[in-house]
């Protein structure tokens, strides 16, 4: 058995029955995407930073059931491919691609970041996209970085929106007085957990009994990328987060902050561009 091969495993039955919750469920709204041919997922910021994408090639590696993939799509992408290791989410995803007409200029794949290039050996893109909720699930970034730069042309950009390591460190249950950390910001550390619903239905009743994930710093993640001959264009640290937590507050428009009683704040995501020459 190689490294991770178990929890990897392990965490594919989660995605594969999160997949079902997730697609019928109000937190992703799937039905808005199928009835408004204008409904995109991809914050306005993230195509300010990613520029403009119109008759470009697109990868979208961990793309669970292709909402972000198929919004590309809609925002002028020639072609975009979605990548990950759920089979019922990729059949999701090509179902979704063949409802709302986009089924021509996307392609959906099943495999693991592990096992690429795969059925796309030989192929570059113009973009490479990762978005939020993806690298913990990763055990070992220095391959995932080769094969992000390994499927980029000449002049391509990768782009990541995530949240940052320093969100995951936080202990959920805080004090009313302080702050109190959990996780080492470092990682190096398999944290396992037992299931308890989705991140989109934390009462929703789950075929699958743990799961996984690493840390990784804002030093390996970026070490990683420069290391695999990517250039950095930059590195944004933002003050907000874009779902729940116990410790933050929704500033009104689905947006979470640190309280104003917090003498301070730290990042709580960020997003990183970096291009192949």
């Amino acid at each position: 058995m190689t490294p991770f091969e178990r929890e990897i495993a392990e965490n594919r039955k989660l995605w594969d029955a999160w997949t079902a919750i997730h697609t019928a469920g109000t937190f992703y709204d799937v039905q808005r995407f199928r009835d408004d041919p204008t409904d995109v997922r991809i914050r306005p910021w993230e195509l300010e930073e990613v520029g403009d994408v119109t008759g470009r090639s697109l990868l979208h590696l961990q793309c669970h059931f292709g909402l972000d993939t198929l919004s590309w799509a809609r925002l002028g992408a020639a072609q975009v491919t979605g990548v990950d290791f759920s089979e019922p989410a990729i059949a999701f995803a090509k179902e979704l691609a063949a409802e709302t007409g986009l089924a021509q200029r996307s392609r959906f794949v099943v495999s693991d970041i592990y096992a690429l290039p795969g059925p796309l050996v030989g192929e570059t893109f113009d973009v490479v996209y990762t978005g939020r909720g993806a690298l913990g699930w990763l055990p070992d970034l220095g391959p995932w970085a080769r094969t992000v730069a390994g499927f980029l042309a000449p002049g391509g950009v990768f782009f990541i929106h995530e949240g940052h390591p320093v969100l995951w460190t936080i202990a959920d249950e805080q004090p009313t007085d302080g702050l109190t950390l959990e996780y080492d910001y470092w990682g190096g550390e398999t944290m396992s957990f037992p299931v308890e619903g989705s991140y989109a239905d934390p009462t929703a009743d789950v075929d699958a009994e743990v799961e996984h994930g690493w840390n990784h710093s804002l030093g390996e993640i970026v070490t990683a990328l420069a290391s695999s001959g990517l250039h950095i264009d930059f590195l944004h640290e933002k003050r907000e987060l874009d779902w729940p937590a116990p410790f933050l507050v929704d500033r009104g428009d689905g947006v979470h902050v640190w309280p104003e009683t917090m003498a301070g704040s730290l990042p709580l995501m960020y997003s990183l561009r970096a291009h192949k020459e």
